[in-house]
């Protein structure tokens, strides 16, 4: 599945594409432990992080907030930190502080001269609300989580971008660094897709390869003749 002769729509995946997650979160599991005085390995933090969050979003619906402080108390627990459920809430309240990649606005503001844009995020409408106070382009479609009631990578959100794109939906490309989430739904879906692949992650046994695959953002941006 090749990407489209002529691209006019670019929707992104938010978190671990446009926004570091991944230090935000440690970051703010570090600041409050230090409150306890114990300390956090982030070798170990985010992968249990990941496996934990996608565990309780396979669950009946709730907001990402609530996803959070659920996260943040069973991760605690593994690491051997007792947190105090009352606590929880340093995570959600930490998302506002999650920055973007260095190189995320220099190429949104390129891919925002030739191209319409998206965000199909895996959080609640007021938590992506104070991430995109971060972008200094603004984006003409948005699909969360909290509007399909469903979590990546539940198809929801590329159907429901789709219907909103209608004849403009056969030059639509998205871009994203999670597989699971994002890479394998689309391919699913038949929605071409660049994976942002940073970590230089490894393909399983089964696994499909994405439309075109990356090192960074701004790869994907010279890819799509944006930079």
């Amino acid at each position: 599945m090749p990407l489209p002769k002529k691209v006019e729509f670019v929707t992104f995946d938010c978190y671990g594409t446009l926004i570091d997650w991944e230090t935000g979160v440690y970051e703010a599991f570090q600041k409050e432990a230090d409150r306890d005085g114990f300390t956090i390995d982030r070798d170990q933090l985010i992968p249990r992080f990941i496996e934990i969050q996608r565990d309780i979003q396979r669950g009946s619906y709730e907001l990402y907030a609530e996803v959070l402080r659920r996260a943040a108390v069973r991760v605690a627990g593994e690491l051997g930190w007792e947190l105090e459920p009352s606590r929880s809430n340093f995570l959600p309240d930490s998302v506002p502080r999650w920055k973007p990649f260095r190189e995320t606005n220099a190429q949104l503001e390129r891919f925002a001269k030739k191209y319409e844009m998206g965000i199909l995020a895996n959080i609640d409408d007021k938590l992506l609300g104070s991430t995109r106070r971060h972008f200094r382009p603004d984006f003409d479609l948005v699909v969360t989580a909290q509007q399909v009631r469903s979590y990546k990578p539940d198809p929801a959100h590329f159907k429901e971008c789709a219907r909103r794109m209608e004849d403009k939906k056969k030059r639509w490309v998205h871009i994203a660094s999670g597989y699971p989430t994002d890479v394998e739904p689309c391919l699913k879906q038949k929605v071409p897709v660049i994976w942002v692949n940073r970590s230089g992650e490894e393909l399983e046994s089964g696994q499909k390869k994405a439309t075109e695959e990356v090192k960074s953002f701004r790869d994907a941006a010279k890819l799509l003749d944006a930079a």
